[in-house]
């Protein structure tokens, strides 16, 4: 089968290529999947550069999430042709992911997909969607449901994905981007409003600013989660999923004591599986819209590369949908 494989060739330099490689064979409670998309994700152009906070074992197939049909089964949850999906937990960082023609995955970090999507659908959506979708539930069950809801990282997956929920559900949509060319993108997708990363005042130091937003929807961190915190309106919300700004946060306990602000952190790795069965659930009825065509650009196996140099230098917009040949 063709896989594509990221090799180690010396301290520091990796190779990566498509590779004719054996189909695994499965072990107890494993499944093996017939892989139909994948997609890619900032986390999986990181593996394929070595980094190892991602990836540690070489070589190494990319690919943090899959959907596809179940092949061969040596768990009793799974049989032959069920539709199943794969999303986070170790797959495509230390263990082989879902850029191949066949995956071998752990049945417990398996899904049905929902009888509302199909396995292009959900990986449309793929982790990228799935962390969206987490961020938007946490301002929902926090009574956030209507309001001004800021998003950071407009353009990348994550964000082009939050806009299109938060739109559909009715909210007024706030992006940020460095690119100024991308803004009638984004209100093609729902934003109602567009402000340019430079214009927004990361380097006014006051402690709190006049409050603007109901929610903040982060994909960055750094400056621009700090300085939004400081504009969020009385028992507001933040969700906090990236780091591509920094990992820092230098902020102040102000908008915390005084408006009662909430910042909570989204994992969409490690969350229990029934979590996920759940958000999936959402996703295929009330967060499912038709604006996520046109932020997907689907690709094959043997585009990934050029893909994964476009993310990594902040060229790439929305979503790679890999189709698996």
């Amino acid at each position: 089968m063709r896989a594509f494989v990221v090799e180690k060739i010396e301290d520091k330099k990796f190779i990566s290529s498509i590779k004719d490689i054996d189909i695994p064979k499965i072990e107890k409670d494993e499944v093996l999947v017939k892989a139909l998309y994948s997609s890619l994700n900032f986390k999986d152009a990181l593996s394929s550069i070595g980094n190892k906070g991602v990836t540690k074992v070489f070589p190494h197939i990319t690919g943090i999430d899959v959907s596809g049909e179940v092949v061969e089964s040596n768990n009793s949850n799974f049989k032959k042709g069920d539709k199943v999906v794969a999303t986070g937990y170790d797959l495509g960082m230390n263990t082989d992911g879902g850029h191949q023609e066949y995956v071998k995955i752990p049945a417990s970090w398996l899904i049905k997909i929902p009888k509302d999507l199909d396995e292009k659908e959900i990986m449309t959506f793929g982790t990228a969607g799935l962390t969206a979708a987490l961020s938007i539930n946490e301002l929902q069950e926090n009574s956030i449901t209507s309001g001004k809801v800021l998003v950071t990282g407009a353009t990348g997956g994550v964000g082009s994905i939050a806009v299109t929920i938060l739109a559909k559900l009715g909210y007024e949509v706030v992006t940020i981007t460095g690119k100024k060319d991308k803004i009638e993108y984004l209100k093609s997708l729902g934003a109602n409003e567009v402000i340019l990363r430079e214009d927004f005042d990361i380097s006014n130091k006051k402690p709190m600013l006049s409050e603007v937003y109901d929610a903040v929807v982060d994909t960055v961190g750094g400056e621009y989660l700090a300085h939004a915190l400081k504009q969020i309106k009385h028992s507001g919300v933040a969700t906090c999923c990236g780091l591509t700004s920094s990992h820092e946060l230098n902020t102040n306990v102000f908008p915390f004591i005084l408006r009662g602000v909430r910042l909570i952190g989204i994992d969409s790795v490690e969350i229990p599986l029934e979590k996920k069965e759940k958000i999936w659930e959402k996703i295929a009825k009330e967060y499912k819209n038709s604006n996520l065509e046109k932020l997907t650009s689907q690709i094959t196996l043997d585009e990934i590369k050029d893909a994964y140099e476009k993310i990594l230098t902040s060229k790439a917009t929305g979503r790679y949908l890999v189709k698996i040949d």
